[in-house]
């Protein structure tokens, strides 16, 4: 392989490997309603919701009682209309459920039993992550590496070991 060649390839590994981290965030998790077991009646989830940022593979937690209560994924007219049957996923499962907000688009979830109409529904709006223009300025961090500071090491290390392997 010429020595082109291996620039080449070198450069290609690092763009690969740095778009994987090119975001710089870690998935959110938003306990809906705020608490550890807030997904009942009497809690304003819009409120709530209008506190929040989401972002695609953020993570929702839905904390209840499963003899009472669920979680259903509906469309937004069963939403508005608070129709729990048709539903597009059942989150139900034990009581402390998750659900990631694996795509940018509004998700609409609802308490079926009636409870709809006490006010036990939410509306999730998934915003596209902006990516700032320069990355901001960072501080030493005086207690030791950060996680990173320790990725980036590794990276580096990792693209010096696959150019020597393959020069």
């Amino acid at each position: 392989m010429g020595f082109g060649r291996k620039i080449i390839v070198c450069l290609l590994m690092i763009i690969t490997i740095g778009c994987n981290e090119i975001d710089g965030r870690e998935p959110v998790l938003h306990r809906v309603g705020g608490g550890k077991y807030t997904w009942k009646p009497k809690i304003n989830f819009t409120q709530w919701a209008s506190n929040e940022h989401f972002y695609k593979d953020d993570w929702l937690y839905f904390g209840f009682d499963k003899h009472i209560y669920n979680v259903l994924e509906v469309n937004k007219t069963n939403y508005e209309k608070c129709i729990d049957t048709g539903y597009i996923n059942n989150i139900t499962r034990g009581g402390r459920d998750v659900f990631q907000l694996s795509e940018e688009r509004t998700y609409y979830f609802l308490c079926g039993r009636g409870f709809c109409f006490q006010g036990m529904k939410v509306e999730i709006n998934v915003e596209p992550l902006e990516l700032p223009l320069l990355p901001p300025p960072t501080i030493p961090n005086k207690a030791g590496s950060s996680r990173n500071t320790n990725y980036s090491i590794f990276v580096i290390l990792l693209v010096i070991a696959l150019a020597w392997i393959f020069m």
